[in-house]
């Protein structure tokens, strides 16, 4: 069996990276590295960030 990585719930202490609003959203980039986004910024960066392919967390 292989062990799976995952990572933790998002909280109310987890801040969107573009605004400092609670965090709704994990994008998982194929590098390793993640962001968080508040709903809004969500929104407008999906479209981007799928060509990316990363993957996208609700939370």
């Amino acid at each position: 069996m292989t062990p799976t990585l995952t990572r933790p719930e998002l909280t109310a202490a987890d801040r969107c990276d573009r605004c400092g609003a609670a965090a709704r959203v994990r994008a998982i980039l194929p590098s390793g590295g993640e962001l968080l986004f508040c709903g809004h910024h969500a929104r407008e960066h999906q479209g981007k960030l799928r060509e990316l392919a990363a993957e996208l967390q609700e939370g």
